[in-house]
């Protein structure tokens, strides 16, 4: 029997319902791969980019778990054993400065006060404290990942994949310990790797200093100390002279000597074309120093002071140093000249915001550029270009691979110890006098292994590991790996990796690089970028402009169906999307449109439940219907097995808005008994919008068939092939309809007049049999429809594709009143043409204004013109 009027709620209660449909799916096991229905032989598998342990849910999570749970939904309703690996990131650096700012702030204490182990340990009880929070906002999404897998980058399985890793890398020779300059971070107290660096432009004095037979030009004079070496071009002849000669010069502390060497690395045209070398605070003076065996000199340390090498002015800070510095130089008549207006990238810390100072140090490191017997020579930056290169791995969107490149490409060796105390210990240690070398000195003697050393005597290397170096290998150590488990053969290589495009090199990279190493695999198959959410206005979200969206909070107030659809139609790969709260809210309206349609065939219907079988059409809006339907199915598939993500919500959306609801819905109001086909389109809308929408569709889905969960339905299939005599026919008649609606609109005829109309059609075939839908729908009391015929006078009138259509209103219309109306509106319409005309054929103007503003105007006059045409085709009909 057909629902009862009131049994369905006419308002979608998000609020009411996510928790419990949520519940249900966990609870039933599907979001495990090994518990799905049938017989699944290919697998898809996305490992989850792990939020830190210790956050929250911010739009940047929500896009991600928004696109990734559309995937796995549909790979998973495709047949595919689907795997969507949830976890945790331990966040290093930023956790340890956390747990270092409530320590202060509760009991005013450092974690020097605490001691390494007892500081540890407080991290990791803030971090169990915090870790629910982080996993049950993801749920909040309506992520279906396979929980009963969740890991944490410092898990045990992890930690010792991490520890396994390294080990292997330092036998290899491609882990090496060396003293070269990183950028380190004085207040975090740590190394940083080159793309943990963001700049900040900032305007400074740029100083130019007379030094020796040369002018030198600097933004930093307090590095200075160190320079005894003039580098010039091999081809500049103003100093050819000067070449190999060793000169005395009066600098800073008093007279040094200073030697002059020819290299290409200064360039003839900047400046005085010389140039000093800092190799102790620049990576390209550092290299410049191992290519001539200049000594290097250590000017700034780890506190941002300087060093004894600075004399007198040991102890200052940079700043301080810097003054003091160009006041020596001036009262030894050596400054040349200042330029005030110097404008240049300062390097910060990406975590908070100190200047950072490039700095000899000894570090660990990843060697990128030796090569690897495994690559037949090459190197772990050649295989990572090559993997892409090769198209082994996709990058959508496709510019992408360019960025990758050039960052690859001018990869340095990668610096990857810190100086903190939370995250994954360095597996080396130190014993000092054990081990002998060939003149009889003691050295100091090293292990590497994934476990302590047996033996009295050992102490462990103090740093920790760069938080990139454990997710580098997140796609196969969150499976099982260093062991050859039955999950690592069967989703590696990951299917997918979906982020932001702002995390390319940070881990994207890392991870190609990482993986093609120790695997000898690709982690992945395809990467989609997502872009930045913005602000209505395009701007940056942050809390100085007061324009933050927090998903949790939009949650709550539109659901989380509605902020998914915000954040994937009209959004595409690698772009930014603008967002704001109205996008939302529209989205919950539709929300509740698809709620309100499947409400009212479900209280319609005699029999309400789910059909896969496709029904036969009785009639030609059923089977156009079902061919619209056909094809949404197949421009769905194929678009989402391309991962254009919004372009198929696009096409769901106009699907169910406007050929469902507005046509199909309203003509079997007229037509009767539609039961089944109305049934067979909901199961399989249901199905298209679930990837989408989870919530909504299963909410209804259970009033269709609770015995089966949406989750694991079967995708739509249609094997069908588009009739496009049916598309084209039905289409007249909506183009027929929609046309008088016009007109009774255009001439302000009443909605409840019920008038008459007179249809000349060579397709009156086509048009007679679907009279009675016509008649309702564009409200007639007498449709008359013939092949050919005289044009009625005093009649408003239409042409659609050959068909002309006549609504004789002589009776309902002062014809005469009717032709001064129009008679005059066409008149103004005239005079503001003339004006937009004028407009756009200054010259000047069309220069000066703003596109955007020429283009709102050729719109308005694009859009007067038909208006027009329209007016001045009435006026000829009512004469």
């Amino acid at each position: 029997m057909a629902m009862k009027q009131g049994e369905i709620s006419k308002v979608y209660q998000a609020s009411s319902i996510e928790d419990a449909i949520y519940k249900t799916w966990e609870e039933s096991g599907f979001f495990n791969p090994d518990k799905l229905p049938g017989q699944r032989k290919k697998s898809f598998s996305i490992a989850m980019p792990p939020p830190n342990a210790t956050g929250t849910l911010h739009l940047g999570h929500a896009v991600m778990l928004a696109i990734q749970d559309l995937v796995i939904r549909y790979q998973r309703m495709s047949g595919a054993k689907a795997l969507w690996l949830p976890g945790t990131d331990h966040a290093a650096i930023a956790t340890n400065a956390k747990v270092e700012k409530i320590l202060k702030e509760t009991v005013n204490k450092t974690r020097f006060d605490l001691g390494r182990e007892a500081f540890v340990q407080r991290v990791n009880d803030f971090i169990i404290e915090s870790q629910n929070t982080i996993t049950n906002q993801v749920r909040k999404m309506g992520s279906s990942c396979d929980w009963s897998r969740q890991r944490y980058t410092l898990d045990a399985g992890l930690s010792n994949a991490v520890a396994t890793a390294f080990v292997e890398m330092y036998h290899d020779g491609l882990i090496y310990r060396g003293e070269r300059i990183v950028n380190w971070c004085p207040h975090c107290a740590s190394t940083l790797a080159d793309d943990e660096v963001e700049y900040q432009e900032e305007q400074t004095p740029f100083y130019y200093f007379k030094y020796g037979p040369v002018v030198i030009g600097t933004a930093r004079p307090e590095t200075k100390f160190g320079d005894k070496v003039i580098i010039v071009h091999p081809n500049d002849s103003r100093y050819q002279a000067l070449v190999g000669q060793e000169l005395e010069v009066d600098w800073i502390l008093g007279k040094i000597k200073a030697r002059v060497i020819a290299d290409e690395a200064t360039e003839i045209d900047m400046g005085s074309g010389a140039m000093t070398i800092t190799p102790g605070h620049s990576f390209i003076d550092f290299e410049l120093a191992q290519k001539y065996g200049i000594p290097i000199e250590k000017i700034i340390d780890e506190q941002g002071k300087l060093t004894a090498a600075a004399g007198t002015l040991a102890g200052l800070d940079v700043k301080t140093a810097r003054q003091k510095v160009v006041e020596i130089l001036q009262s030894k008549n050596l400054v040349d000249h200042i330029d005030e207006n110097y404008t240049h990238n300062l390097s910060v810390c990406y975590r908070c915001g100190t200047a950072v100072e490039p700095l000899v140090s000894k570090q660990w490191f990843v060697n990128v550029n030796a090569p690897v017997k495994k690559f037949k020579g090459q190197s772990l930056k050649e295989r990572s270009l090559a993997v892409v290169r090769n198209n082994e791995i996709k990058i959508i969107p496709e510019r992408f691979e360019k960025t990758y490149f050039h960052w690859m490409e001018n990869l340095r060796d990668w610096c990857i110890s810190r100086q903190i105390w939370f995250g994954h210990r360095i597996p080396v240690w130190y014993r000092n006098g054990k081990a002998q070398i060939a003149n009889g000195k003691s050295s100091e003697e090293i292990y590497v292994g994934v476990s302590k050393p047996t033996g009295e005597g050992w102490t462990q290397d103090p740093d920790t590991l760069d938080t990139w170096f454990s997710s580098g290998l997140w796609t196969f150590s969150t499976l099982g790996w260093p062991e050859q488990t039955v999950d690592l053969k069967t989703f590696h290589p990951t299917s997918l990796m979906e982020t932001g495009y702002d995390i390319l090199f940070f881990w994207i990279a890392r991870m190609i690089l990482m993986t093609t190493y120790l695997i000898e695999d690709i982690p992945f198959e395809t990467v989609y970028l997502h872009g930045l959410v913005r602000d209505e206005q395009g701007r940056k979200m942050s809390k100085s402009l007061e324009n933050t969206i927090n998903p949790l909070d939009t949650i709550a107030k539109y659901g989380a169906d509605a902020t998914r659809l915000s954040l994937i139609i009209g959004t595409t790969p690698g772009n930014d999307v603008n967002l704001g709260e109205a996008k939302i809210a529209g989205y919950r309206n539709f929300v509740n449109k698809l709620w309100n349609i499947s409400r009212y065939i479900l209280m319609t219907v005699e029999n309400p439940q789910t059909l896969d079988q496709r029904p036969q059409p009785k009639t030609l809006a059923d089977a156009w219907i079902l061919a619209e339907l056909d094809l949404l199915i197949v421009t769905a598939t194929d678009n989402l097995d391309k991962y254009n993500f919004s372009a198929v919500g696009e096409k769901i959306y106009e699907f169910t808005w406007s050929k469902l609801a507005d046509w199909y819905v309203e003509v079997a109001k007229i037509e009767k008994e539609k039961d089944e086909i109305l049934c067979y389109v909901l199961t399989q809308l249901l199905k298209l919008w679930h990837p989408f929408t989870p919530f909504v569709t299963e909410a209804i889905w259970q009033e269709l068939n609770p015995a089966e969960l949406l989750i694991v339905a079967a995708w739509p299939q249609t094997s069908a092939k588009v009739d496009k005599n049916v598309l084209n026919d039905f289409g007249l008649v909506k183009d027929v309809i929609t046309a008088i609606r016009n007109l009774r609109s255009e001439s302000k005829i009443a909605a409840g007049k019920k008038i008459k109309a007179i249809i000349i059609s060579k397709q009156a075939k086509i048009l007679t049999p679907q009279a009675e839908i016509i008649k309702s729908l564009a409200r007639l009391q007498d449709l008359e429809i013939v092949e050919t015929g005289d044009q009625p006078s005093q009649a408003l009138s239409a042409v659609v594709g050959g068909t002309e259509i006549y609504l004789p209103v002589s009776d309902m219309i002062d014809i005469e009143q009717e032709t001064k109306r129009l008679t005059a509106e066409a008149q103004q319409l005239n005079n503001y043409l003339e004006s937009l005309n004028k407009k756009l054929s200054n010259k000047d103007f069309v220069k000066r204004a703003p596109a955007e503003v020429v283009k709102a105007e050729m719109a308005k006059l694009e859009a007067s013109r038909e208006q027009l045409a329209k007016i001045s085709e009435q006026l000829k009909t009512l004469t």
